[in-house]
């Protein structure tokens, strides 16, 4: 499995939304929306959430994760002087629990270390990805009421 970067351009908004739906899979069965207004609401979640991304964090990177040259997920990272923060980390369901998402956090946080920043990133409640931020170290900071605020010092 070769895993490889590239940034994303506007061209990749299709796969992004397709992405960024499989996220939200289990939420939309729980509604009894149409597979239309399924669609239309995801649209609309991913368009705000793009816009306020790209409006809010100017000097990130916005990767598409490809493995073996096809997009598989992607990687948002916010970096200042003294911290990283991951903003987005997903991946297409068929690339989830294979160890994709752990080599992608290690290169993170080994960045950590070497750049002496810590490494942070919110997650939702019901996010299963949890218990892999927990086992690689990162710690529970703070508690919005929707999301956890964790944390992983470069020292650990």
């Amino acid at each position: 499995m070769n895993i490889s970067f590239r940034t994303i351009n506007p061209d990749d908004l299709p796969f992004l939304i397709k992405l960024y739906r499989s996220t939200r899979e289990e939420e939309l069965s729980l509604t009894a929306m149409s597979e239309e207004e399924k669609q239309r609401f995801i649209e609309f979640q991913f368009n705000a959430q793009h816009a306020h991304y790209t409006n809010a964090y100017k000097d990130a990177e916005f990767n598409l994760v490809l493995i073996n040259n096809k997009p598989a997920g992607r990687l948002y990272v916010w970096r200042t002087e003294s911290q990283i923060r991951i903003m987005d980390i997903a991946l297409l369901p068929e690339h989830r629990g294979k160890g994709t998402g752990t080599k992608l956090l290690q290169a993170l946080i080994n960045e950590s270390k070497e750049t002496e920043k810590k490494l942070n990133i919110h997650v939702e409640y019901y996010n299963p990805a949890l218990r892999l931020y927990q086992r690689l170290g990162f710690k529970k900071t703070d508690d919005t009421g929707v999301y956890y605020f964790m944390e992983r010092m470069p020292d650990q």
